[in-house]
This record gives structure tokens, C-alpha cells and sequence, in this order.
């Protein structure tokens, strides 16, 4: 029986290199009025591996990504603490997050809701990675891209990252192994009014 890793899609982050207007998740891929958005995209491509997928995310997203995802398989991060000051939201509270979320999964890939153009199969072809390694990415042209997988032996790793740390230290303390796709999405995020229009095009 394959093994069935989860799909963590990040959803979380400020954006505040974004200086259009709106939140950069829910700007539009093309000027076409029935153009996904860059959070829809990502969902639609997460949920055609036919993977389990979670999305960790704020309150003022939850209503979009609710379109797509059950409510079981959100995880909402608070903007703010008790006390009304902002809530730090880093990719290491957002990776946590996903991961205790589905505990039960045989690995989780991580993957960034900013990256809309990472294909279904690209994400599928990194789950059957973790099959042979205990750490694995998406690789185009030789560069490494996302998604980033990790058994199910990375969780206490994974559960201990804080604050903005990302995953790239379990990355190079494991020799994490490239599986080559022929997909440049992998590289392609969007940060800035900038990103998004090269991205158009």
C-alpha cells in the first residue's frame, strides 16, 4: 500500500513584501474577472494529488480557503494575542501547526500557498520520494524547489521549529535527496506587486 503523506499548504504569512493593494494570496493570477486567485491555484493543485491536504492560515483567509477545504482540515492561526498586540506568525509556528494537525500522515510536504504555479503531479512525484528518503524536494534544472517532504521520522524535528525558522536546517542535516521535475513552478513565488506581474505575464 503506497504510503500517504499530507499536504501542508502555508497560508499564514503577512505578506508584507506585498505592496499592492489586498492581501497578496487573494490577488487574481491573470486580469480575467473568472481568474483564480494565487491561494486558489495552490489549493486546486494540493488537492488533485488526491492527498490528504492541510492549509494553516489567518482569520482573514479562512473564509477563501473554506471554498476548498473542509473546516477539519484548516487550521486557523490567531492575528493577535490576548492582550490585542500582533500574533508572530513565522513559516516554524505555521509548519508546527500543520504537522500536529495530521500527526497520523506518513510524512508531510511543505509547501508555500504563494506558489501557485507547482503542479499536482510535481507534489505527487515528491510524496512517492519519501518512499525511499527521509527527506526529498521538488529540483528543476538543478536548483531546489518546493515542495519539501519529510517522513514521518522528522516529526519531533519538525514539531520543535520556532518563530521564522523554516525547515532548511532538517533539510541540510539530513542530506535531503532532489527528486528532478520537469516543472519550474517550483521556483516561482510571489513576493511582490513585482512577482505578480511577471507572473501574468
Amino acid at each position: 500500500m503506497k504510503r500517504r503523506p499530507a499536504v501542508v499548504v502555508l497560508a499564514a504569512g503577512r505578506g508584507t513584501r506585498f505592496r499592492g493593494p489586498g492581501h497578496k494570496l487573494e490577488q487574481k493570477l491573470s486580469t480575467s474577472p473568472s481568474a483564480d486567485t494565487l491561494l486558489a491555484r495552490t489549493l486546486r493543485q494540493a488537492i488533485a494529488t488526491q492527498l490528504p491536504v492541510v492549509v494553516v492560515t489567518t482569520p482573514a483567509l479562512t473564509p477563501a480557503v473554506h471554498k476548498f477545504v473542509a473546516a477539519r482540515d484548516v487550521v486557523t492561526l490567531p492575528e493577535h494575542d490576548e492582550q490585542g498586540r500582533p500574533h508572530p506568525i513565522g513559516m516554524g509556528h505555521s509548519i508546527v501547526a500543520g504537522v500536529s494537525a495530521t500527526g497520523d500522515a506518513d510524512g508531510w510536504l511543505i509547501l508555500p500557498a504563494d506558489m501557485p504555479l507547482v503542479q499536482s503531479s510535481t507534489i505527487v512525484a515528491v510524496a512517492e520520494g519519501l518512499e525511499r528518503y527521509p527527506v526529498c524536494y521538488a529540483q528543476y534544472r538543478g536548483i531546489q524547489g518546493h515542495p519539501v517532504g519529510f517522513g514521518t521520522e522528522l516529526y519531533s524535528e519538525l514539531m520543535a521549529l520556532q518563530g521564522d525558522e523554516g525547515a532548511r536546517r532538517i533539510v541540510a542535516r539530513y542530506a535531503a535527496q532532489p527528486i528532478t521535475v520537469d516543472d519550474p513552478g517550483v521556483h516561482i513565488d510571489v513576493d511582490t506587486a513585482e512577482d505578480l506581474a511577471r507572473l501574468r505575464g
